[in-house]
Formats: structure tokens, C-alpha cells, sequence
């Protein structure tokens, strides 16, 4: 955690204290009353200056999103200019610029807080933050995720992390604890606010490539630059591998695009483009007995001839009915076939020097074609996303203080086909299993006020309001024997409606220490796709289900003796009511949710970094996280049986109780070796439970990975040529080969059908659709140019 820079980079400095245009609509016109431009401007730019409990690096958390240099808002937004959360703030530095990073996770296990797991791809990363998401297969529900200041998640709270090429980025705002007030509807966890690079910072053009073991290859190239009243950057990349396991082979392409042009000094237009296309085999999860025997899959080109420990799928012969065969990833040919785009356009005015005015709308549609278990999803979910919004910088009773409106509304239209599939030279489609049409609409209001209230102490406090309405219906297919089909209609029309509120404390004795407290409200509402899966992991009705709720509570300090030391601890306590649990009833059926009654998340992150000025350097990043059930009764049933277990105080699957991060290295920053550096990095995550009942674990684990890197700039150089920076780095993975797990999916317990006791761990323990194994020792070197 890092007291914020005196300046916090690419925040707009105090400008010219002239005025713009008048009139706007009557929200833009109620700030002004309340916070009057009274104030000196040094007062009116304070409030962005003042420090926040997280861990900004260099330039981490304070780039004001979607903006170039020079290009900035009058008064930047609460998520630009963060105060008054728990947040981290991630740069280059150590966690992108002298490492292949190839995939988001490398960059994120850097934020207390933080875990991550592999999903069903190259990119497609598991994101938990304070374990919400943590029983997620893929798609992340629990957080917002924003890109340039434009949402990424969908209506349903669907994000996802096939586009995230980390190349592209400068900075993460990692927020975390419950954000509903000020991000609205699934920031039950927080929220991940992405920067691209500006094109003041790119200055030209980067190539660069990286390769390593198992194939991978990924090449990549930047563009950007300012020119007048225009700024722009675009990032491409293609990457493309064997994958380690068998049947895991990829290819994923991404080009990211970002262009201001502001005509004025008050006015700017934002376009943000984002697509990406995936292609990647996918191989089936196994059991823990499996993954025991067979962690990497290998050996498993078919059933029949498959070495010990190879997973199956039992798939239809017809994909109708009737009699079904074990096949394995090779057989089926399991993959996803994804494609994502998203296309945003924003409208600021500065009426001032301290009030500015965004409107934007995104569309945002995800494509899906994945063929990867008995049942073949396919479908097209096409989004709209507006936002018009309005901040001011002013005085309240006499104190600097920062207002902020928004009104805020998405919808999600889904087109969702789930087939059966047929065994053997796959992937191929059988008969119609599920067709969902749904819209779901979210629409709301926030407000925030950022209060000054001395030279030590800062009040922030949030509310908002949202509406949240689900309509459609689901029907699914049945194929008798006899021939024919039956068809069950499940409507769906579900309304919701929320508030949230937040208050948090700064108090700031000293440039050395910040000390916050803060208590917050979350929620997030069912997604259609949840209200579809029964318990029994088929098409069905689920809308049983309701809003999961938390109120979360954080008291944290910031030390920061030195300028190159910077501590900080965060107590939390979380209480959740309704908390969305997602399990899996058994190999190759469908993931589906039921509500807790009541749970509580509660523990302690510790972030720390330390630079030298001798050139030593060390970065630790640590999460306790202790979640259990307090108030859930599961009932179980099979045959003519059926039982209840009362699960309070048991802890909740999927959620490692620590993790951790320790990286200590060296930077050569004079004479003729300068840029050459190091440094040795150790991942650590518990053990965790698989199922409610707390009788398996996940193993957990400890990896090191050893980097050693070199950048340069040739600049003035005799052998600069037309080249500017030479950068080159290599990476050994998992340097003492562990073969270890990171991604293991929420068994469901099961009855014995006979005697009608609960089974034991033995029968989890064999029951497979859980683990995927993750890279043995492995090693990825890259380079890049820049221009």
C-alpha cells in the first residue's frame, strides 16, 4: 500500500478559471448550487491529492481513465480519482514491463486481496477478490470491470478476460469491499478498473515478441501519439500455443483501440474499440483422484486405449437419447470459440474550471460457440451501456468538497442454445437441449460526496438506488424413447430493486501515516443463466433464487516512513445475506447456483514494497480470508432418500483461506550495466475446501519463478539506428517443477442412495468435472523495440 504522489500522474493540473457553456439539464445544475466555486483553486484540486489506503506503485491509480496527457477532465470522477476506498493501484513496473505476462493473473496477484485461477483458456482468468468469484468456471460476477472509464461488464454482471492482454495497459485500480454505491448492481467484491496506454506515453510505435515452452508465441505491437487536438493508441496481439495438457491448444487475437480528440479546451470526444477473437481446445477436468494420477492429461487420444487417470465425458451416441459413451477431450473435440467486441464513445464538457459533464454509451456483444462438455452452449448476448454523469469541485459548509451524480443504465438482450452432444468425431451437435431468450434491464442513480473536513480528515459519502427487471422465457427439450419431443415452458419476469450506501472516514496525522475506516453496502441480482440450471445441473427453472447482499466493514492504516517503504494492513468484515454459491453436481453438467441464507467473510490484507535506492527492491502482497456459512440447511437427495445438513460454520468452498506474494530482486540503475535487473518471486495459496460439507480439500501450493531482464534506451546511442528502447527478459516458471493445481471447480455432496447417509471424501474425491492441472516448469523469453 502506497501513500499517493503529491500529483497523481495524468490527473489534469488546476487550469485556466474560465467558464464554458450553461444550461444543461437540471442534474448538472443542482451541483453547483450545492458546492458554489468559492473555493481558491488550489482548494477546488485537493481532494484527488490527499492519500487512500491501497497500494498505488509508480503511477498506479491515478491515470484519469480514458484520457491522454493534456487531455484531462476539470474535475476528474471518484473512480479516475480514487479517496476514501480500499484500493490498490498496479503499474508497469515489475509486473508488465521487463516480464512476459501472459495472462492478466501475472499482474493481479501483485494487490492484496487478490486471487486468481486458471479458467477454460489462455486468458481466461478466475479474478476473486476477497474470495468473491472464487467458485466462478469463468465468467467473473462478483466485481465491475471498466476499461478507459467504459464498462466491460454486461447487464447480468458477466466480465470475462480473453481481451485483457496486459501489454496494453499502463495501470489497475483494484477496489475492494463492497462498491454498489458508486458502481452499481454485481460489485458485491469491488470493482477492476483498467488504463490503456496513452498515446503521449507510447510516443511512436513497440514491437515486440514473446515465446517460451509448449509453443507459445505471442506477438504484439503498439501504436500512439499526440498530434494537436488528437491523441491516440492502439494495441494489437496474437497469441498462440500448445498448451501443456493435452487437448489445449490456443489462439487468441485482440486489438484494443483508444483515440481523444478534443476541439477545445473544454470539450473532448473518446472512442474506445475493443475485439477479441478465441479459439482454444479445452481439455475435460478430472477428478482429484485424476489429477493424482494423470495431472497433465496426457495419453488420452481415446477412451479405449487412454493411460491411467485420463478424464471422461459420457456423451450421447445419438444426441437425442438413450445410450451414452465415455469419450475424452481429443474424441469430443471440446473448445470454445469465442468472440467479444466492444464499442464505446464518451462526451465530456468542462463548464468550468471545476465542474465536468460525461455522457457515454457502449454496445458491447459476446459471441459464444463452446462445444466443451455433454451440452453445446451457443449464443449471441448484445448490450447497451449509458452513463451521464457530472462532478464538482467546490465548497460544502465552507470545506473543499467534490460532488458527484449519475444516472446510469444497461440492458443485456440473450440468445442462448444449449444442445446435446454426440460421442465421437466432435464437435457435433444433437438435438436441441434448452433455447433461453431474456432481457434483463438495470437502471439507477448515485451520488457521492467527497467532504474535506481539515488538514488530516476526509469524509466520502455515497448512495444509489437501482432498479433491476429480468424477462423471457426458458424452454427445454426432452426426447422420449418412443420418438417425438416434449417441450417445458419456464417464463421468466423478475424485479428487484436496491439501495446501497457508503461512508468512509481519512484521517492523516502525518505524511507518514493514513489511517481509513469504512462501511459499505453491496448487491447483486440473479442473472438470467442462473434462474435456468436446476440443481440437478440440467435446463430447468431456478428462480427460487434471490439477490445476494453484503454489508462489509474495513478499518486500514498506510506507513510510509521513507519515499521508497510503503506498509499497509486492512482489517475486513463482511456479512453476506442470500450469498450466490455456484457448484457442480457432477461431470458434465451444467454449474448451477442456490442462495445462502447467511455468511461472513472476514481477514486481513498486508501490502508492502520497498525500493532501494542502491537498486534493491522487494514487493509482498498477502490475503487472510476466512469465509464460512452461518445460516444454510443443504438438503440432499438420491433415489427415495432425501436428507438435511446444517452447514452452519462450515467454511465456504472455493476459497483459500491465505495467498501470497514475496518478490525480492535487484535493478542495475547506473554505469554501463544499467537497466539490467532480477529478481525471484514465490506464489503461495492454502489448501481449500471443494464441497459444503468440508470433506475434501484442493492441495495447496507454493511456486517460484526466477526473472532476469534488461532494458536499454538507445537514444543518442552509436547503436540506436532508428530505434529507441531495447528492452529483453526471460522467465523460468515454476523452477522446481511442482505439479499443483490452480483451478478446481465446487463439488456437490452426494447421498448415498441405499443407505441415505451422506458419502464420504473417497466418493469426491473420485468424481470428476473439477481440476485442471496447471503449467509445469516452464520458460517464456520476449523482447521489444520501441520506435
Amino acid at each position: 500500500m502506497a501513500v499517493a504522489p503529491a500529483h497523481r500522474p495524468g490527473a489534469a493540473p488546476p487550469r485556466r478559471d474560465g467558464t464554458g457553456r450553461r444550461g444543461a439539464v437540471g442534474l448538472i445544475l443542482a451541483l453547483p448550487c450545492l458546492f458554489p466555486a468559492t473555493a481558491r483553486a488550489q482548494d477546488a484540486v485537493t481532494l484527488d491529492e490527499l492519500s487512500v489506503v491501497g497500494e498505488a506503485g509508480p503511477g498506479g491509480g491515478g491515470q484519469v481513465a480514458g484520457t491522454a496527457r493534456g487531455f484531462g477532465p476539470a474535475a476528474p470522477t471518484p473512480i479516475a480519482a480514487p479517496v476514501g476506498t480500499v484500493s490498490t493501484g498496479l503499474s508497469r513496473a515489475d509486473t508488465i514491463d521487463n516480464r512476459p505476462a501472459t495472462n492478466i493473473a501475472d499482474v493481479l496477484r501483485n494487490s492484496p486481496g487478490v486471487t486468481v485461477r486458471q479458467a477454460n483458456g489462455p486468458r481466461d482468468v478466475v479474478i476473486s477478490i476477497r474470495g468473491n468469484n472464487a467458485r466462478a468456471n469463468g465468467p467473473a460476477r462478483n466485481f465491475v470491470v471498466l476499461e478507459d472509464g467504459f464498462p466491460i461488464t454486461q447487464a447480468d454482471g458477466y466480465s470475462r478476460f480473453d481481451a485483457v492482454d496486459p501489454r496494453a495497459y499502463s495501470a489497475i485500480d483494484v477496489f475492494r469491499g463492497p462498491q454498489s454505491a458508486l458502481f452499481g448492481n454485481y460489485a458485491t467484491g469491488g470493482a477492476l478498473a483498467f488504463t490503456t496506454r496513452s498515446g503521449a506515453a507510447i510516443d511512436g510505435a513497440e514491437y515486440g515478441v514473446d515465446a517460451g515452452s509448449f509453443g507459445y508465441l505471442n506477438n504484439y505491437a503498439t501504436i500512439g501519439s499526440v498530434s494537436g487536438p488528437f491523441a491516440y493508441s492502439l494495441f494489437t496481439s496474437d497469441a498462440r500455443g500448445n498448451g501443456f495438457a493435452g487437448h489445449s491448444s490456443f489462439n487468441t487475437e485482440t486489438v484494443n483501440f483508444l483515440g481523444t480528440y478534443a476541439p477545445t479546451t473544454d470539450d473532448r470526444f473518446t472512442l474506445k474499440v475493443l475485439n477479441n477473437e478465441t479459439r482454444t481446445n479445452l481439455p475435460v477436468r478430472s477428478s482429484l483422484l485424476q489429477f493424482a494420477q494423470n495431472p497433465y492429461q496426457r495419453g488420452c487420444a481415446t477412451a479405449r486405449a487412454a493411460a491411467p487417470g485420463c478424464a471422461t465425458y459420457s456423451l450421447l451416441l445419438n444426441g437425442r437419447n438413450g445410450a451414452t459413451v465415455p469419450v475424452t477431450a481429443d474424441e469430443g473435440g471440446f473448445y470454445r470459440g469465442d468472440r467479444r467486441t466492444v464499442v464505446g464513445a464518451r462526451y465530456e464538457h468542462d463548464f468550468d474550471a471545476f465542474t465536468t459533464w460525461r455522457t457515454q454509451l457502449v454496445f458491447d456483444d459476446r459471441n459464444v460457440n463452446q462445444p466443451v462438455t455433454p451440452t453445446a452452449s451457443t449464443g449471441d448476448f448484445a448490450g447497451f451501456n449509458a452513463l451521464s454523469d457530472v462532478t464538482r469541485r467546490g465548497d460544502l459548509f465552507g470545506l473543499p468538497a467534490t460532488g458527484y451524480l449519475a444516472l446510469a443504465y444497461n440492458t443485456l438482450d440473450t440468445h442462448s442454445l444449449i444442445y446435446n452432444s454426440i460421442a465421437y468425431l466432435g464437435p457435433r451437435r444433437g438435438a436441441l437441449s434448452s433455447n433461453l431468450e431474456a432481457t434483463q434491464d438495470n437502471l439507477g442513480g448515485r451520488a457521492r460526496v467527497e467532504l474535506q473536513l481539515s488538514e488530516q480528515w476526509l469524509v466520502v459519502a455515497g448512495i444509489g438506488a437501482e432498479t433491476t427487471r429480468i424477462t423471457g422465457r426458458n424452454l427445454t427439450f426432452a426426447y422420449p424413447a418412443a420418438g417425438g419431443f416434449t417441450a417445458t415452458l419456464a417464463p421468466l419476469d423478475q424485479s428487484y430493486l436496491h439501495v446501497a450506501e457508503e461512508l468512509s472516514l481519512t484521517y492523516r496525522p502525518s505524511q507518514e501515516w493514513s489511517v481509513l475506516g469504512r462501511v459499505a453496502t453491496g448487491y447483486a441480482t440473479p442473472a438470467a443463466s442462473y434462474l435456468t440450471v436446476t440443481p440437478a445441473g440440467t435446463p430447468g427453472n431456478n428462480a427460487q433464487l434471490q439477490t445476494q447482499e453484503n454489508l462489509g466493514f474495513d478499518l486500514g492504516a498506510t506507513w510510509a516512513p521513507l519515499p521508497e517503504l510503503q506498509l499497509s494492513a486492512t482489517g475486513f468484515y463482511e456479512f453476506f445475506r442470500n450469498e450466490l454459491i455456484s457448484q457442480s453436481p457432477g461431470p458434465g453438467l451444467l454449474t448451477y447456483f442456490f442462495n445462502a441464507p447467511a455468511s461472513e467473510h472476514r481477514g486481513v490484507e498486508v501490502g508492502g514494497s520497498w525500493v532501494s535506492p542502491a537498486g534493491w527492491r522487494a514487493t509482498l502482497a498477502y490475503t487472510h480470508d476466512d469465509q464460512v456459512y452461518t445460516n444454510y440447511t443443504e438438503q440432499l437427495s438420491a433415489g427415495t432418500r432425501t436428507a438435511r445438513f446444517d452447514r452452519a460454520g462450515r467454511h465456504i468452498p472455493g476459497v483459500p483461506t491465505d495467498a501470497a506474494l514475496a518478490r525480492f530482486g535487484y535493478e542495475q540503475t547506473t554505469g554501463p550495466c544499467a537497466g539490467l535487473g532480477g529478481y525471484v518471486e514465490a506464489v503461495y495459496q492454502s489448501d481449500f475446501y471443494l464441497d459444503n460439507a468440508n470433506l475434501l480439500k484442493a492441495p495447496g501450493f507454493m511456486v517460484v519463478n526466477l526473472n532476469l531482464h534488461y532494458d536499454r534506451t538507445l537514444s543518442g546511442q552509436a547503436d540506436a539506428g532508428f530505434a529507441k528502447r531495447l528492452s529483453l527478459y526471460v522467465e523460468l516458471r515454476n523452477a522446481f517443477d511442482r505439479i499443483y493445481t490452480n483451478s478446481a471447480q465446487n463439488l456437490a455432496d452426494t447421498l448415498n442412495p441405499a443407505t441415505g447417509r451422506q458419502n464420504g471424501a473417497a466418493v469426491l474425491a473420485a468424481t470428476g468435472g473439477t481440476i485442471y492441472a496447471s503449467a509445469p516448469r516452464n520458460v517464456v523469453a520476449g523482447m521489444k523495440l520501441a520506435f
